[in-house]
């Protein structure tokens, strides 16, 4: 199993959004969008929440698990 992947940085640009904008916008640091995006950061299940909700999808959407 590889592990966790993310669809954020495909639907942020889809929006049009900076990492630095989502990351206003959730309340967290460009950085940690960074670290997200790469996959070497696991967020709480509410961070995971309101990026999803800011992104218009759901978590299972948002978090893949890869094989």
């Amino acid at each position: 199993m590889k592990g966790l992947r993310t669809r954020i940085r495909e639907l942020r640009e889809k929006f049009n959004l900076t990492q630095e904008e989502l990351a206003k916008k959730v309340g967290i640091r460009r950085e940690t969008i960074v670290l997200i995006e790469k996959g070497n950061y696991n967020c709480s299940i509410l961070l995971a929440h309101a990026l999803a909700k800011e992104l218009k999808t759901t978590i299972d959407k948002l978090f893949i698990w890869g094989d």
